[in-house]
């Protein structure tokens, strides 16, 4: 039986190099696709081909395969974590005309299933409780914040994908990530263009050095916790199911409270004789709160999530151990400037 190749635009990301490999590992074959002009052979060595396309470019798609291609997933585009100081154009250059141009692309090949990431942010009304939200909800959102635009051309970019799937007949899925844990050697990302800390590796490291770890505002504020290991697994279910696609939430539905996490990652990080302790401060700002339904991924895609958020710790320390995209992504000390 002839593989299916399937083309992963941002494959050089966090979502996006797991998704690749995993990919392949299931059979398929993968076609990388990342905007650096190199990924340093790592893909190579997993005989998966890398093309470099600014997918703002439509001239930098002249280089890939034409033939026969059974789907696409795109996690390509550009999002505030990543985004240094605040240009909203590449928002719409990346996320709009990026997306109109994969698209083209798609149609011209005769795809037959489009896989799209889009964000939690969509939903922003609807977080903040305990109650499970739906995948189809009305989409609402402040229009005041540094995710204001982004979200504005993430649902630009869904109503292009239902556009072109409409009229040229293939199977789309929009998946709704919220945030998808994954080990990276980069500690960093961007508030409001701001380069700050990720919160999750600072208590690690408090954690790995026994020191007490503050627990900001209400300890019972839930979140759904999802680990990039579940999201391959998703985002394959999409593209081997039978289902004619749809909205579907990046989750796990159970909610993980904040000082359940808290207590996960001096289990797993903290060294015997010396295991850190909670210190409670709930004059501090609450955590953000979510959880997501998952009924529409059991029941068409046939998906279970396997990772808890304890055993999404012990497999995210075996990454940080391991490293398995250090060709890819280089170190810590390469970030750490």
């Amino acid at each position: 039986m002839k593989q299916q190749s399937v083309i992963v635009f941002g494959a050089t990301g966090g979502v996006g190099a797991y998704t690749s490999l995993y990919l392949k590992d299931k059979g398929y074959n993968v076609i990388a696709v990342g905007k650096r002009n190199s990924d340093n052979d790592f893909f190579r060595d997993y005989d998966i081909n890398y093309y470099a396309v600014d997918i703002s470019k439509k001239e930098s798609f002249k280089e890939l395969p034409r033939e026969d291609i059974y789907a696409v997933i795109h996690l390509a585009g550009s999002l505030p974590a990543r985004m240094k100081n605040y240009n909203p154009q590449e928002y719409i250059d990346a996320n709009i005309t990026g997306t109109l141009n994969v698209l083209e692309y798609s149609r011209s090949v005769n795809i037959e299933k489009f896989v799209f990431a889009t964000t939690l942010a969509d939903v922003y009304h609807l977080c903040g409780s305990t109650d499970l939200i739906d995948p189809d909800s009305i989409r609402k959102f402040p229009k005041n914040t540094d995710h204001s635009v982004y979200t504005i051309t993430k649902n630009a970019a869904i109503d292009l994908i239902q556009h072109y799937s409409y009229k040229y007949n293939f199977n789309p899925f929009i998946i709704r990530f919220a945030n998808v844990f994954l080990y990276h050697p980069n500690p960093y990302y961007f508030v409001n263009g701001v380069k700050k800390g990720k919160g999750l590796y600072n208590i690690i490291e408090q954690a790995k050095r026994g020191e007490d770890i503050e627990l900001w505002g209400d300890p019972t504020r839930t979140r759904d916790a999802f680990y990039v290991k579940d999201c391959t697994q998703l985002l394959e279910k999409c593209i081997s199911s039978k289902s004619q696609g749809g909205v579907y939430n990046v989750g796990t539905g159970i909610g993980t409270s904040r000082k359940e996490q808290i207590k996960n990652i001096i289990e797993v990080f903290s060294p015997n004789d010396q295991i850190s302790k909670i210190v409670y401060r709930p004059d501090l700002p609450d955590s953000p709160q979510f959880m997501l339904d998952i009924s529409k991924n059991i029941k068409e895609l046939n998906y279970i999530p396997q990772y808890d958020y304890l055993a999404f710790l012990k497999d995210f320390k075996l990454e940080m151990e391991s490293n398995v995209f250090e060709k890819l992504w280089g170190t810590e000390s390469d970030y750490i400037k």
